[in-house]
C-alpha cells in the first residue's frame, strides 16, 4: 500500500495521521494498485527527441502593448504571446484595478473567483474601461477553462484569472488553494499558454510574511512575477518584477491611486515635498531604478532610549542593512547609538532596494543625532562598505547629471567624500544651523 497527501503530494509507505511535510491532519489517502500503475507507466516510457539548436528556427514574437507605458516598461516592452504573468500584492493594494486599466485596449476574458460579474462591471465603469472588450466568467475548474479557451483563443487576446488560489482541478484531491491543487492548476495553465500562444495573467495572494501564498514552485512555473508595493494609506504604488524571462528585473513602474484608478507617474521628484524645509534628520537620496534616476526622502529620528535594549524601527529600507550601517557609524564616528532608539522611514510608503541610499541614511542619522539640519538642496548618493568607505553606486554619473538638472546644489557622493569619517566632518559646517545632540532623560 502507498499513501499520498492530498494537500502537498507527500508519499508514505504507511498511513500517518499528520503529514510530516505540510503538517495537515488526515490528508494521507490510500492509492490503490500503486505498484501496478507504476509498472504500466514504466512500460509506456518513450525515448526523448533530440534536436540540434543550429537547426531550430528563430521565432520573433511581437509584444502586445497595454497602452500604459509604466506597465509595459516593467514587462520589458509589453506582453509576449504565450507568456504567463503572476501579479501579487497585499489585499486592497489595487491589483484588479491595475489589470482592468492596463488591458482595456485588448480583448480580455476575465475569470474571477473573488468577485461577481456585477462587481467587476461596477469597477470597470468607475474606471471608464471599455466594456465591449471585456468578457467575464465565474467558472473555476481548470479543465473546463482550458477546454473553452481552446475554442475562444482566436477571439481573445489575453486571459486574466483573479485569483489563482480559487482555481481547482478535478484530477487532484485536496482543498482548493492547497499545494497539490496550485501546482497542478498552474502546470496546466502554463502548458496551455505555450501551446496556444495565448498570454495569461494570474493574480495571486500573499501571506502574512509577504510571500506568494502557496508553493515557491509557483514562481518557477510562470514567466514573469510582478509585485505591487505601497502602503494603503499612501496614494503611491510601485510595480516591480522579481522575475522576467522576456525582460529586465531592474525597471519599476510608478503609479498614483486616484478616485478613477491608477495614473502613471513620470516625475522623478514626486516623492519629495514641494516646499523644502531645513529639518534635522531629513536627507534626500538619489537611486537608480532600471534606467531612471529617482529621488526619495529618508527621515531618521534618534532619541534617548528608556529600555535596556534600544529600539530599531525601520520602514522602507532593509532592516538588516540598517543594522549594518548603524554598526559602521558606531565604529567609525563613535556615536553612542546603543543608548538611543533609532526610527527610520522612507516618505511615501515605498521601499528602496538600491544600495545608493546608504550614504543618505547615514546623513539623516548623524543629522538627527546632532540636531543639525543638512544643507539645503543637498543630495546623497553612495554605497557604504563595512570598513566605512564610500563606494560608487550603480549609474552614479547619470543620477548626478539628473540631479543637477533638477536644481540640487550640493551633491555628496563617492567622488566628493571617500569615507564615513570624512563625511562626518564635512556635513555640519556647511549648514549654518547650530544644535546639540539630544541628552538622555
Amino acid at each position: 500500500m502507498f499513501y499520498i497527501c492530498s494537500n502537498c503530494g507527500f508519499g508514505s509507505g504507511s498511513w500517518i495521521g499528520k503529514c510530516p511535510d505540510c503538517g495537515k491532519w488526515n490528508t494521507l489517502k490510500e492509492q490503490p494498485n500503486f505498484e501496478k500503475s507504476s509498472k504500466e507507466r514504466s512500460e509506456a516510457v518513450k525515448k526523448i527527441t533530440i534536436t540540434s539548436l543550429s537547426k531550430v528556427k528563430n521565432s520573433k514574437k511581437s509584444r502586445l502593448s497595454t497602452g500604459i507605458y509604466e506597465f509595459d516598461r516593467v514587462l520589458g516592452g509589453g506582453v509576449v504571446p504565450g507568456e504567463v504573468i503572476l501579479l501579487t500584492g497585499q489585499p486592497g493594494i489595487g491589483k484588479s484595478t491595475l489589470v482592468l486599466q492596463a488591458f482595456q485596449k485588448l480583448k480580455v476574458l476575465y475569470i474571477s473567483g473573488e468577485e461577481s460579474a456585477e462587481q467587476v462591471k461596477n469597477r470597470a465603469e468607475r474606471l471608464s474601461v471599455n466594456l465591449d472588450n471585456l468578457s467575464f466568467s465565474a467558472d473555476l475548474q481548470i479543465e473546463s477553462i482550458i477546454g473553452s479557451l481552446d475554442e475562444l483563443k482566436n477571439e481573445i487576446e489575453i486571459v486574466i484569472i483573479d485569483s489563482i488560489q480559487t482555481i481547482y482541478s478535478k484530477d487532484v484531491e485536496g482543498p482548493v488553494a492547497g499545494v497539490s491543487q496550485l501546482k497542478e492548476v498552474t502546470k496546466k495553465i502554463v502548458n496551455f499558454a505555450k501551446q496556444s500562444n495565448l498570454p495569461i495573467l494570474l493574480i495571486g495572494h500573499i501571506n502574512k510574511e509577504g510571500e506568494i501564498a502557496g508553493p515557491k514552485t509557483l514562481e518557477h512555473f510562470v514567466d514573469c512575477v510582478l509585485e505591487i508595493e505601497g502602503e494603503k494609506v499612501s496614494n503611491f504604488r510601485l510595480l516591480r518584477a522579481s522575475k522576467n524571462r522576456f525582460g529586465s528585473t531592474d525597471e519599476i513602474g510608478i503609479f498614483e491611486m486616484k478616485q478613477k484608478g491608477m495614473s502613471e507617474v513620470k516625475n522623478p521628484l514626486v516623492f519629495l515635498e514641494t516646499e523644502k524645509k531645513l529639518e534635522p534628520g531629513k536627507a534626500i537620496v538619489g537611486v537608480s531604478e532600471g534606467n531612471r534616476p529617482f529621488f526619495f526622502e529618508i527621515q531618521t529620528l534618534v532619541v534617548p532610549t528608556n529600555f535596556m535594549n534600544p529600539r530599531r524601527v525601520v520602514k522602507g529600507l532593509d532592516f538588516n542593512k540598517v543594522q549594518l550601517l548603524l554598526a559602521v557609524v558606531k565604529k567609525n564616528i563613535n556615536l553612542p547609538l546603543d543608548r538611543y532608539d533609532v526610527f527610520v522611514n522612507v516618505v511615501g510608503g515605498v521601499s528602496i532596494k538600491s544600495t545608493a541610499a546608504d550614504l543618505g541614511l547615514i546623513a539623516s542619522l548623524i543629522s538627527s543625532f546632532k540636531n543639525i539640519a543638512l544643507p539645503a538642496n543637498s543630495l546623497f548618493i553612495g554605497e557604504v562598505g563595512l570598513l566605512g568607505e564610500i563606494r560608487p553606486s550603480y549609474m552614479e554619473e547619470k543620477i548626478i547629471e539628473e540631479s543637477k538638472r533638477l536644481g540640487f546644489k550640493k551633491i555628496y557622493s563617492s567622488k566628493l567624500i571617500k569615507s564615513v569619517k570624512e563625511f562626518n566632518s564635512v556635513i555640519p559646517v556647511k549648514t549654518g544651523i547650530h544644535g546639540s545632540p539630544p541628552t538622555r532623560g
